[in-house]
């Protein structure tokens, strides 16, 4: 917990020139670094430190945003200068971006390739620690409908159940539908099981016409094809 009687570093602290705040309004939040943009959300500095020392020492620890992304509650939180508090508003800044993405339906994404499915999801797959399958919901314009985020821990063709894939596209009306997984390795070079859970989501598919478009594997910075490999399909 920050220490009230200690002395704290704004961002009004900084010269007029040098507050992101001001730098944002002035030039866009493109303009901004990573540091800053951080320091907007944070606020206050700590002991000896103004709130982009501060910002850019997080980061640093983390590694990157991706890192920041990755880390818990907890980790955060445990950060010096840092609280429940700044570390709620770090994870909340993140969750609203990813929810914009699907909030106005004419803006939902469409999905014409593997790569467009990786640009959407990757990002919050860096954030998982196991394995976890999720299945994009595509209407007849293979626009997203929805993400479903069904299981987590060890996947295999014998844990996870296929009626409960398709059960979300019947009831969402699904046309057809993407199951997207992560290897937290970061390898995503489909295993045996992949394949096998595959080859039984497209049999089912073909009895309920709902066609699986895919079955992508996730892995850090890159991804693997099911569809494109020719496994399973």
């Amino acid at each position: 917990m920050e220490n009230e009687n200690k002395p704290t570093y704004r961002i009004t602290d900084l010269a007029k020139e040098e507050r992101p705040r001001e730098r944002l309004a002035n030039l866009g939040a493109g303009a901004l670094s990573k540091s800053e943009l951080l320091a907007i959300l944070l606020r206050v500095g700590t002991e000896g430190e103004n709130v982009i020392e501060l910002s850019s020492r997080v980061l640093q620890e983390f590694g990157s945003l991706r890192g920041l992304h990755r880390a818990s509650f907890e980790e955060i939180c445990s950060i010096k200068g840092l609280g429940p508090a700044k570390a709620a508003q770090i994870k909340a800044a993140i969750e609203l971006g990813n929810r914009m993405m699907l909030e106005d339906p004419e803006a939902r994404p469409v999905i014409g390739s593997p790569e467009d499915v990786f640009a959407l999801v990757h990002y919050d797959m860096l954030g998982l620690m196991q394995e976890h399958l999720w299945i994009l919901l595509l209407d007849t314009r293979n626009k997203v409908v929805r993400i479903e985020k069904l299981y987590q821990g060890s996947l295999n063709a014998s844990s996870v159940r296929v009626g409960e894939i398709y059960k979300a596209a019947i009831q969402k009306n699904a046309a057809s539908v993407i199951v997207i997984h992560n290897h937290p390795s970061g390898d995503p070079k489909p295993s045996p099981e992949d394949i096998a859970l595959t080859r039984a989501l497209v049999q089912a598919g073909k009895l309920l016409d709902i066609e699986l478009l895919d079955h992508i594997v996730i892995g850090h910075g890159k991804y693997a094809s099911l569809k494109e490999m020719g496994l399973g399909f």
